[in-house]
């Protein structure tokens, strides 16, 4: 029988975490049925799903979170507040707990509290991992459950469409192949934000691989209601770019190098260079400010061509300029506090 446990981690999730933990039930169940061929379910094995290792990460909720994953049989990980709470660390307990409950665990799907498992995905990555020996992790398609409430829902469902084949990278919600995560230590746990690029990193320089097959995954409640959340989720991007970049960039591989130039070309030279010339030389002042509405244009063009709606498009190519300022601001926090000798608290967006 296949090894495969659960590993998910939440923060005051509330009714998305019971939605989340009862989805992978749903779908272990499913799964378990799919394997054995059977269709009753009164079959003994089938029942063995209940006792199927799911290990909830707690990271100080004060909602029920705890009681909620208890009572659904989850074994519970509760993070001492004596240390920063972090996305990797919480991964990372969670994986060092199910390997103790369950040492013959062979695969780990990872999930975050907001998402929900989607029907299929289980047995897609499990075959395509089985035929792909190299794949270290295997992600689907994270979907927005309301992209329509808000135009920052709207964004982050644009931004996991991702273009299927091989990755650099995932985000929060993948499948993994449990002897590729020991051998690079995992997650690093003193970042605030990116780690999971950060990891497909290393695993990538250790020849594996990560694949994006075509898929629904995960249903995801980003729950961005609001501009100071965009701004804030923003900053935190921008302060994992530039982490990222000091640690593993070189001539040879300059990781993140392209992100953090964008970020700084369209935040910081661009507009000081625009007031700079603006009191002697305004036309040229003003030539440079038309920098703005042309990458805008460019990336709307883009999105037109992946056959985005007008709309979306739009959407998506005015965000992109605008995010590049919190971004910047989420950079530059990470240069000072390197320079100030300190460690950045997590940066929160909801």
């Amino acid at each position: 029988m296949l090894a495969l446990g659960f590993v998910v981690i939440g923060r005051n999730e509330g009714e998305r975490l019971r939605r989340c933990l009862e989805s992978i039930l749903e779908q272990s169940i499913a799964l378990r049925r799919e394997m054995l061929g059977s269709e009753s379910d009164s079959d003994e094995s089938v029942s063995d799903l209940i006792l199927t290792p799911i290990v909830y990460v707690d990271s100080g909720s004060d909602d029920g979170s705890v009681d909620c994953a208890k009572n659904l049989g989850c074994d519970v990980v509760q993070l001492a507040a004596t240390r920063p709470f972090t996305a990797a660390r919480a991964r990372n307990a969670g994986l060092e707990r199910l390997i103790e409950i369950s040492p013959a665990v062979e695969f780990v799907q990872f999930i975050d509290g907001d998402c929900s498992l989607q029907p299929g995905w289980l047995s897609k990555a499990i075959a395509f991992s089985s035929v792909n020996p190299e794949a270290a992790i295997v992600c689907g398609r994270r979907r927005e459950v309301y992209p329509q409430k808000t135009v920052y829902n709207a964004l982050c469902d644009i931004e996991w469409d991702t273009p299927i084949g091989e990755s650099n990278a995932c985000g929060g919600d993948f499948f993994a192949r449990r002897i590729a995560i020991e051998s690079v230590q995992a997650f690093n746990s003193d970042m605030i934000a990116g780690e999971e690029p950060e990891m497909c990193f290393r695993l990538r320089k250790e020849n594996w691989r990560i694949w994006r097959i075509d898929c629904e995954m995960t249903s995801h409640d980003a729950a961005m209601t609001s501009f100071r959340q965009f701004w804030l989720r923003n900053v935190r991007a921008g302060f994992a770019y530039a982490e990222r970049c000091a640690m593993h960039a070189t001539k040879k591989r300059p990781y993140c190098v392209r992100e953090i130039s964008s970020i700084f070309f369209w935040a910081f030279l661009i507009p000081v260079a625009a007031l700079t010339l603006a009191p002697a030389f305004a036309p040229i002042s003003i030539l440079i400010l038309m920098a703005y509405p042309a990458i805008v244009i460019r990336i709307f063009l883009r999105r037109i061509k992946l056959r985005n709606s007008i709309r979306r498009s739009f959407v998506y190519s005015m965000f992109t300029l605008l995010a590049k300022f919190p971004q910047f601001l989420g950079a530059t926090k990470y240069f000072f506090t390197q320079l100030a000798g300190r460690k950045a608290a997590i940066i929160e967006y909801k």
